[in-house]
């Protein structure tokens, strides 16, 4: 049985796909968010183990909840 992929790496890319699909920058999404481009980009990339406080500026920033912005996972 193959491994899963790590949470962190699977949230990322759902975070990143998201974005781009709404057209933001890495820097103008973090600043929709009030979060640091670099803390943005370290989510992305699987590197940030947030908090759900995030996760909820993330989802709010997107306009969609947090299940619909876990959705998948």
């Amino acid at each position: 049985m193959a491994e899963e992929r790590d949470i962190l790496l699977r949230f990322g890319e759902r975070v990143r796909h998201l974005r781009t699909a709404l057209n933001l920058s890495q820097e103008a999404f973090a600043a929709l968010c009030d979060l640091d481009r670099t803390y943005i980009g370290g989510i992305e990339r699987g590197e940030r183990n947030l908090s759900v406080r995030n996760i909820e500026v993330i989802a709010n920033a997107m306009g969609i909840t947090i299940s619909k912005l876990t959705e998948g996972l």
